[in-house]
């Protein structure tokens, strides 16, 4: 029995509004998925600051990626305590007498003491400044009656001045703790009675600094660059209300900064090596180097993919990763240099097997429709992860194969992370100059607290002193 063609083109009407509305469904459903993904997203499953979290955030310990070490609180077995101790030479001694015996209240004299107890109290004596004067002896030559006058030291230019140590304390306060000029110039009178100090001499003095400091924080970049192994990273910030940006390329014991006004622009001096970084693609531009991606990252979207998207895979790859670092960790700890090829085997098989099962378990998920958007078809972020490890697999796991590899790369971030707290504080700088000074200071005190040295004595000293005393 045929239909009548009214009741046809009614079914025919009904079959798109269902295929319209089939649509619109999906479309909604993964928008409702996305804005789900951004409001489950905080410090311990992304790239956003812990700032960010609010008052609502979880316990730092539950959302670790560290996750628990098994141990108790407190100082472990072993542990040196580094507890303020007595020393042997006090600077000054101040003795207590009893004169009547606390018992009989019998007379006491200095024949009758037996013994003494001390107790020591470190403390600041009153901070002053202290004035050298130079003297230029003047000679008159019995032979022509010519004058001939002593020279002055090449820092001493001025009939009056502050020293090069007041200078260095001046830099340190605005540079390394940012404090603003006219603080820093408040902290000098307050402290140290350093009067009419304005914030144009600091600038002068930071500026001045960071002209002295160019051989030095040059040599750094070449020995970065032939270093086996160093950390790269980036961060944007501005420049006379324009964003430009900050990399930084450091190791444990070295520590450069460059400023660009392009993200992409790689440095053009590396010597061969590893550079651990995060992925940002143009780093695999660079000619010549190895590459190792920060697990950390890993971790944070894997955690994501487990509390967000629920995706079983992610949860065994980030045990997998864990077992990993902590299997390096124990053969370092035992004195080996690498793991067993058969350990690095079982670690690499159980890899492949958790991103096939990945890759499987998303090619079994619903396309994604997003209406209006063109280009590449668009994938799930557990998807595109999937993709990374699957592709650099080698760089993902390079911690195990070469124990001078860290399986972060949170050397970096902790060498940029003031360039965000000088943001927070300052909003940026006003010229390009002023961010390079900032930069080059910067290097330096870095430089110098992994070398272990006095801070002021490092923006007091010659720049060749610096560099010699580099290893």
């Amino acid at each position: 029995m045929e239909l009548p063609p009214a009741i046809l083109a009614l079914i025919e009407g009904l079959q798109r509004d269902i295929a319209e509305l089939r649509a619109e469904n999906a479309a909604l459903r993964e928008e409702v998925a996305d804005l789900k993904r951004r409001l489950g997203k905080d410090s311990s499953n992304s790239g956003k600051p812990p700032s960010s979290d609010g008052l609502g955030k979880k316990p730092r310990v539950a959302g670790s990626l560290r996750g628990r070490s098994g141990k108790k609180s407190g100082g472990q077995p072993g542990h040196k305590g580094d507890t303020l101790r007595a020393v042997a030479e006090p600077d000054r001694i101040v003795a207590y007498e009893a004169f009547a015996c606390e018992h009989c209240a019998s007379p006491l004299s200095a024949t009758m003491r037996t013994g003494v107890e001390k107790r020591q109290v470190f403390d600041l004596p009153q901070p002053r400044l202290e004035v050298t004067e130079h003297q230029a002896l003047a000679y008159r030559c019995p032979c022509c009656d010519g004058v001939t006058q002593a020279a002055f030291p090449d820092d001493v230019t001025g009939h009056v001045q502050y020293g090069p140590r007041l200078r260095a304390a001046a830099v340190y306060m605005n540079v390394q703790q940012l404090v603003p000029e006219d603080r820093v110039g408040d902290i000098l009178r307050d402290l140290f009675g350093a009067a009419r100090l304005c914030p144009a001499s600091i600038t002068t003095w930071v500026a001045r600094k960071a002209a002295m400091l160019a051989p030095f924080t040059h040599h750094l970049a070449k020995l970065v660059a032939r270093a086996p192994v160093r950390n790269l990273d980036e961060t944007g910030f501005r420049i006379g209300g324009k964003t430009q940006w900050l990399h930084t390329a450091s190791t444990p014991d070295l520590t450069h900064y460059r400023v660009s006004s392009k993200r992409g622009a790689m440095p053009e001096d590396f010597e061969g090596g590893v550079i651990v970084h995060d992925h940002f693609s143009p780093y695999y531009n660079l000619p010549g180097v190895d590459h190792a991606l920060c697990n950390a990252h890993h971790l944070r979207e894997l955690k994501a993919l487990i509390d967000i998207e629920k995706e079983p895979w992610a949860r065994k790859m980030s045990k997998l990763l864990r077992i990993a670092r902590r299997a390096v960790h124990s053969a370092e700890n035992a004195g080996a240099t690498a793991l067993s090829a058969r350990k690095r085997q079982r670690l690499s098989s159980a890899y492949d097997a958790i991103t096939a099962e990945g890759i499987a378990f998303h090619e079994t998920q619903p396309p994604l429709v997003r209406a209006g958007v063109r280009g590449r078809y668009p994938r799930r972020p557990g998807h595109n992860l999937l993709i990374r490890l699957t592709c650099f697999k080698a760089d993902t796991l390079r911690f195990i194969a070469d124990f001078a590899v860290p399986f972060t790369n949170n050397q970096a971030e902790r060498d940029i992370r003031m360039m965000k707290v000088k943001m927070k504080i300052s909003g940026g700088f006003r010229t390009q100059a002023g961010a390079e000074i900032f930069a080059t200071i910067r290097a330096t005190l870095s430089t110098g607290r992994k070398q272990g040295w006095n801070m002021l004595d490092t923006l007091a000293a010659q720049p060749s002193g610096l560099i010699r005393a580099l290893p």
